[in-house]
């Protein structure tokens, strides 16, 4: 099939889930048994089932690791440009609907941000905006990139879905990864937290990763927010998701994160937990299914968290991340996204790191890579 929205079709919520937790110990045996696991097995790997092989899933997935990416964790941070955003989500603190100042930072404070992060020692960062097509557009993205492209190895964005020639404009100013999160697969669920704006198009978003194949993009970045539905569920959707895009655009290279949803003005409580625990179940699941995946984790987990996941899948991370635009230099006490829980330096991840045996990487995988 050409598009991914006929094979989502095909499947049910229900069907799936069901399916998943009618998955057996035998069924995850099966599972870290075979060299070339398939979707099925990964529902056995994701699945209650898996729990008890949490400790042989673990060193699977960390020899598996270290096969493929060596003792190197990336390192990277956001750049908030912008808490403008025409639409209303119900986990987020840009919302519509939530009242507080909007501001969307000008070329002036863009590179008083730019100093801080420097001075941070990162060369691989990330922007990040609301998604608001009148005051964070094309043009803008255009001129921000060529703004900051001489000061960092590769630069990513995170921003409102685009068509396929907008990120075919921004791929010459310096554009490498677009990350786009579907947030949850579950479509009813999807319009509930979604009311209002260009957003609630759940099929429009669905298709995006297909419009950043289409134009070429190096990398892209897939997820779901962890806590909207039944976890399990909706990482078997992204996962069927990856499954079709590393087949049809197979040229680009692909991430994964693994957002578990955090408290910001108004919050949302998480309608299903997942606990420590299973986020390494999830983590090491998706190293086993897929060893040329980057897994990415971020400062929305704990210190003791991210210590201790260094070792297991994870091929990149983050650190002093500031979740509001101007958040670094120009304007500390702006709104946030979202709460962060580890907040400790980039020296001190890095130092981190480096206590367990591996190495902290300030550039792009492929330019560390080449080097």
């Amino acid at each position: 099939m050409n598009n991914f929205i006929d094979i989502f079709e095909q499947y049910d919520w229900d069907v799936v889930k069901a399916s998943i937790y009618r998955k057996t110990a035998a069924d995850v045996r099966r599972a870290l048994s075979t060299e070339k696991p398939t979707l099925e097995d990964f529902k056995a790997l994701i699945s209650p089932a898996a729990a008890p092989f949490l400790e042989e899933m673990a060193q699977l997935s960390r020899a598996a690791t270290l096969k493929r990416f060596g003792k190197v964790i990336q390192m990277y941070v956001p750049l908030y440009l912008s808490n403008e955003c025409n639409n209303i989500c119900t986990y987020c603190g840009f919302s519509l609907d939530n009242k507080v100042k909007r501001k969307t930072l000008n070329p002036i404070e863009i590179m008083q941000e730019v100093a801080r992060i420097k001075e941070m020692g990162y060369d691989h960062v990330l922007l990040v905006t609301g998604e608001h097509n009148l005051h964070v557009d094309v043009a803008y993205f255009k001129s921000v990139l060529q703004l900051i492209k001489p000061h960092f190895a590769s630069i990513a964005m995170e921003v409102q879905p685009l068509e396929v020639e907008d990120y075919e404009v921004l791929k010459p100013y310096g554009l490498s990864t677009v990350l786009v999160y579907q947030e949850t697969y579950h479509k009813e669920d999807y319009k509930k937290h979604h009311p209002k704006g260009k957003k609630s198009n759940f099929k429009y978003r669905l298709e995006t990763p297909e419009r950043i194949g289409a134009a070429g993009i190096h990398k892209m970045g897939l997820g779901v927010l962890i806590g909207l539905e039944d976890w399990r569920t909706d990482v078997f959707f992204t996962a069927l998701h990856l499954s079709f895009l590393e087949r049809k655009y197979w040229k680009s290279k692909y991430s994964i994160s693994f957002p578990r949803l955090r408290p910001f003005s108004g919050g949302l409580a998480p309608k299903v937990e997942m606990s420590d625990a299973e986020l390494v179940q999830l983590i090491c699941a998706y190293r086993i299914f897929n060893k040329e995946l980057e897994l990415s984790i971020s400062t929305r987990e704990s210190e003791s968290f991210r210590n201790n996941i260094v070792k297991l899948g994870i091929t990149s991370i983050s650190a002093g991340s500031k979740t509001n635009p101007g958040g670094y230099a120009v304007d500390p006490q702006s709104l946030e996204q979202f709460e962060i829980s580890d907040e400790r330096s980039p020296k001190e991840i890095a130092a981190m790191i480096a206590a367990q045996g591996y190495e902290a990487v300030w550039k792009d995988w492929d330019n560390c890579l080449m080097s």
